[in-house]
């Protein structure tokens, strides 16, 4: 954003929590992740164990029911971004991302970490 001011570009950086889309799908996420999974050697297997796919499963499937439908929210911004005499610098599209992440971006990294 900043390397694009100099040329007289102004850039909006448009950050979605998460929405419904292909790239969020749990079974498209889930089988990707299982076919990685069996294309590692044994011995990374070992190291992560047996329930951090187990786990991480269960998280896709979690972080599903979290998924906002309503892809308009982001179109939306990028419409605003666009066509606005004063885009803003950034927008945090969704609540998940209005809530969650722009506080935890404040946080000292070890504490953001930890969470």
């Amino acid at each position: 954003r900043l390397e694009m001011r100099s040329f007289g570009v102004k850039v909006s950086v448009i950050e979605p929590g998460f929405f419904k889309t292909e790239v969020t799908n749990s079974k498209n996420l889930e089988k990707n992740f299982l076919s990685m999974w069996e294309k590692l050697p044994e011995e990374i297997k070992l190291i992560y164990g047996n329930n951090y796919i187990k786990e991480f499963l269960v998280a896709v499937h979690k972080m599903q029911k979290s998924c906002n439908p309503n892809l308009r929210l982001v179109t939306d911004c990028m419409e605003h971004a666009l066509t606005s005499r004063y885009p803003r610098t950034r927008y945090a599209v969704g609540w998940d991302a209005k809530l969650f992440y722009i506080p935890l971006s404040y946080l000292p990294s070890a504490l953001s970490d930890h969470l």
